[in-house]
C-alpha cells in the first residue's frame, strides 16, 4: 500500500506569519493596518448602522481565521453549503452578500494572496484545468454577449461572479489537496455536514408542521424566506410533506444529499473507512432516509445511478443486495407514494412532469434559434421564450449555447478519462480507492439527476453549484494523489 507523505513544514506555515503579511516586519505597517481598519470600520458603522458594523467585524474575523489556516475556510464553505445555504449578511450595499460569498471569497482571496506574496511558490494542477478554463471563458463571453437581452443589475453581476468563483474553486481544491491527509479531512467534513443536513431534514419532517414552520421562520433574520415554508408533493397540502431541512427546496436538498450519499456509499464496505463503522452507518442511513423523505424522483434516480457506478466498477457482488434493498424499500408504506409518482412521471400524468415537458419543448426552441453561444444570463431577446428548464444540460445550452455545452462535456469527459485511465493505480490503494469511487459516483449521481433538474447550473442555487464543483475538484485531486504516491 502506498504510504502517506507529509508536507514539509514550510508549506504548513500560516499565511499570516509569512512574507508581506507578517506584521512584525514593520511596526509602521502594523500601525497603518490597525488605523486603516479602524477608519474603515468607523465609516461603515457611521453610514451603514450597527448591522453593517457587525457584518464588517464578522468579515474581519473570518478573514483573520482563514489567514491563520485556509483549511478552516474550506470547512466554512462546506458547512454553509450544507447547513445554511441561503443565509445572507444583514446589510444591503446595493446587493446583499451571502454567508457563502463570504466563506468562498475568503478562501479564494487568501489562496491568491499566498501566491502573490510568495508564501506559496508552486501551483499543483491537473488535466482538467484547461477545459475548465475554456468553460469559464465561454461563460464570460456568453454573459457579455447576452447583456443586450436584459439589464445588468448588481444582483445579476453578483450571481454570475458567484458562478465563476464556484468554477474556479476547482483549481484551489486540486492545489490544496497535496496529501492524502488533507483530502481525507475535507471528505470527512463533507460527510459530517451532509449528515447534519439530513438529520435536520428528518427532525423537521417528524415534528408537527406548525412547529417546523416556526423554527424555520427564525431564519428570516438571516435572509431566508418567511411565511408558510413547508413543502408538499405538487404543492398540495393534502399530499405528503417533503423534507427540506434548511435548503428551502426539497429537490435541491435531495440533489445535495444524493451526491454526498453516493460519496459515503463505499465507506460501508471499505476495509479502513474514514469513520468508525457505527458512525459510517449512521451517516449513510440518515442521508438515504432524508433523500427518501424529499420525495424527489430525480434525487432517487441520481442516487441509484451513483451507487450503480460503484457496484459495476468495484463491488459487483453487491448488485443483488442493491436490488433486494430496492425491493424492500418499495414494500414500505412510505414508498407507495414514490411508486405512484414514478409511474405517473413515466406516463406523463402528473402536473410536474407535464410542466417539464413544456419546458423542454420551449428550451429546445430557444436553443435552435440561438445555437452557438446561447442568449446569456440576463434574459431572452424574444418575448415568447424564457430562461429556465428543469434540465441542467438544456440550461447550459440556453445560456451558453452548444459551444458552452460542449465545453461542459469536455470538462466532465476529461475528469473521467483522467480518473479511469489510472483506475488500476487507484485500485491498488484501498484507502484512496474508496474515496475515488465515492467522489466519482457522487458526480455520476449529480449528472444523472441533472436530467430532471437544473440546480447544478442555476444562478439562484449558488450552494448547489458550489457543491458539485467542490466534488469535481476533490475527484480530480484523488486521482492526482494516486498517481503521485505511486511515483
Amino acid at each position: 500500500m502506498a504510504t502517506v507523505t507529509q508536507e514539509p513544514e514550510k508549506r504548513k506555515r500560516p499565511i499570516l506569519n509569512a512574507g508581506l503579511l507578517n506584521p512584525t516586519n514593520s511596526w509602521w505597517a502594523l500601525g497603518a493596518l490597525v488605523g486603516g481598519t479602524a477608519v474603515l470600520g468607523g465609516l461603515i458603522l457611521g453610514f451603514g448602522g450597527p448591522l453593517a458594523g457587525a457584518a464588517f467585524i464578522i468579515g474581519i474575523l473570518t478573514a483573520y481565521i482563514v489567514l491563520r489556516d485556509i483549511e478552516i475556510g474550506f470547512w466554512g464553505v462546506i458547512a454553509v453549503v450544507c447547513l445554511l445555504p441561503f443565509a445572507t449578511l444583514p446589510v444591503d450595499i446595493g446587493l446583499t452578500p451571502t454567508f457563502l460569498d463570504l466563506a468562498l471569497g475568503a478562501v479564494v482571496g487568501v489562496w491568491l494572496l499566498a501566491i502573490v506574496t510568495g508564501a506559496q511558490r508552486d501551483l499543483v494542477t491537473a488535466p482538467i484545468a484547461l477545459p475548465l478554463l475554456v468553460f469559464m471563458l465561454v461563460a464570460i463571453f456568453a454573459f457579455i454577449f447576452g447583456l443586450s437581452n436584459g439589464p445588468l443589475t448588481p444582483t445579476l453581476l453578483r450571481k454570475f461572479a458567484e458562478l465563476l468563483l464556484s468554477l474556479g474553486f476547482v483549481f484551489i481544491i486540486v492545489d490544496y489537496c497535496r496529501t492524502q491527509v488533507r483530502l481525507e479531512r475535507l471528505v470527512k467534513v463533507v460527510l459530517l455536514a451532509g449528515a447534519g443536513a439530513a438529520v435536520l431534514g428528518i427532525i423537521f419532517w417528524l415534528l408537527p408542521e406548525d412547529t417546523t414552520n416556526t423554527i424555520l421562520n427564525f431564519l428570516t433574520r438571516i435572509g431566508y424566506p418567511g411565511g408558510w415554508v413547508i413543502r408538499y408533493i405538487e404543492e398540495n397540502p393534502e399530499l405528503s410533506e417533503r423534507a427540506i431541512s434548511t435548503s428551502v427546496d426539497p429537490n435541491v436538498l435531495g440533489g445535495l444529499l444524493l451526491m454526498i450519499g453516493a460519496l459515503a456509499g463505499p465507506q460501508l464496505v471499505a476495509k479502513r473507512p474514514l469513520f468508525p463503522r457505527w458512525l459510517t452507518w449512521g451517516i449513510v442511513g440518515s442521508i438515504f432516509l432524508c433523500v427518501v423523505l424529499t420525495f424527489s424522483r430525480g434525487a432517487m434516480f441520481g442516487l441509484a445511478a451513483g451507487l450503480g457506478f460503484i457496484a459495476i466498477l468495484r463491488y459487483r457482488r453487491l448488485i443483488p443486495y442493491m436490488f433486494g434493498g430496492g425491493l424492500f424499500l418499495l414494500l414500505l408504506p412510505i414508498a407507495q407514494t414514490y411508486i405512484q409518482r414514478f409511474v405517473e412521471g413515466i406516463q406523463g400524468q402528473d402536473l410536474a412532469t407535464q410542466m417539464r415537458f413544456g419546458e423542454y419543448q420551449d428550451a429546445i426552441t430557444l436553443i435552435l434559434r440561438y445555437p452557438v453561444v446561447g442568449v446569456g444570463f440576463a434574459g431572452t431577446p424574444d418575448i415568447d421564450l424564457y430562461l429556465g428548464v428543469a434540465n441542467v444540460y438544456l440550461t447550459i445550452a440556453q445560456v451558453m449555447g452548444l459551444v458552452g455545452l460542449l465545453a461542459f462535456f469536455a470538462v466532465i469527459g476529461t475528469l473521467f478519462f483522467y480518473g479511469l485511465s489510472h483506475r488500476k493505480t487507484l485500485k491498488a490503494n484501498e484507502e484512496l480507492d474508496a474515496l475515488w469511487l465515492g467522489l466519482h459516483a457522487a458526480i455520476v449521481g449529480g449528472l444523472a439527476a441533472g436530467i430532471f433538474d437544473h440546480y447544478l447550473f442555476n444562478l439562484e442555487f449558488h450552494h448547489a453549484v458550489t457543491a458539485f464543483w467542490l466534488l469535481v475538484g476533490l475527484a480530480t485531486a484523488v486521482t492526482r494523489l494516486g498517481i503521485t504516491e505511486k511515483a
